[in-house]
């Protein structure tokens, strides 16, 4: 019964033309970026520092590190807006719609109906930062070759892959992009089982986010900057793309993610058990 409900919740989900919002406006994005990185000097930045520090550029100009360098600026600015939006969307949507009581008028406990939908936006989470990453090798591919990955970010990463690590790697930072993705889903979900309207609950959980980063820019919050939210959310995937991997990192914040997703089902379950929708 509870793989039913959660095939009926994902066919609810993806039958909403808002759901496809966030795969259409990140796929333009990776097109203008690349327009960008295909017509500009891109190339011949990455060139100067790649033989600066004794590389063959022609190896590492690639469309795996184009695929990266598009990552990078998305999965912080474009991904949680999406989302949110979803996450704001799946217990509040319904509420405002008038659709969540005919729901908790069949035999399902609120508890379960809410797991379904915690579990909806997890495949929806994955699903969007699948194809981004799909997208943008399937995208540059035209635009540049086969070759190595190069990462490079001040002060946070400078790496060189192989072709075959460097996919690798490419593909486990995807997969531990998901979990932000899931947990600012998460967020979004506790919200939405408030009294409020679907937008209000994106817009909560994005002014949680925007605060830690804000919170993160100050000088002197950089002793205290492991317990920021953001600082956790981009140590569970970027760490990925260094070498050696720091995975005393990931674990660290994949374990603070873990508790702060089960606090946000915890308080999102207990709000919507005692709120009163059917009268």
């Amino acid at each position: 019964m509870l793989l039913l409900q959660l095939r009926n919740e994902l066919w609810k989900l993806f039958g909403k033309k808002r759901t496809y919002i966030g795969f259409v406006i990140l796929l333009l994005a990776q097109n203008g970026m690349l327009l960008f990185f295909r017509f500009s000097n891109f190339s011949r930045h990455i060139t100067r520092m790649l033989e600066g520090n004794g590389f063959l550029a022609k190896d590492f100009i690639s469309c795996l590190t184009v695929g990266i360098v598009m990552l990078y600026p998305l999965a912080i600015l474009l991904l949680p807006l999406y989302v949110t939006l979803i996450g704001g969307d799946l217990v509040a949507k319904e509420s405002e719609d008038g659709t969540l009581r005919m729901i908790l008028s069949r035999p399902i406990s609120r508890m379960r109906l809410l797991l379904v939908k915690w579990m909806a936006g997890g495949i929806f989470s994955l699903i969007l930062v699948f194809t981004l990453g799909v997208m943008a090798l399937l995208f540059a591919a035209p635009w540049f070759p086969w070759g190595g990955l190069f990462v490079y970010v001040p002060d946070q990463a400078f790496s060189v892959f192989d072709p075959g690590l460097g996919l690798q790697r490419y593909a486990l930072a995807h997969l531990f992009l998901a979990i932000k993705a899931f947990t600012l889903m998460g967020l979004a979900l506790m919200f939405s089982c408030f009294n409020i309207k679907p937008a209000a609950a994106t817009i909560l959980a994005l002014s949680v986010l925007f605060a830690s980063f804000a919170a993160q820019m100050v000088p002197f919050m950089k002793e205290y900057e492991h317990w920021l939210l953001t600082v956790q959310l981009s140590n569970v995937w970027f760490p990925i793309l260094s070498s050696p991997i720091p995975w005393w990192k990931i674990g660290s914040a994949l374990s603070i993610l873990m508790g702060l997703n089960l606090t946000f089902l915890v308080v999102g379950c207990s709000v919507f058990q005692l709120r009163d929708i059917k009268s």
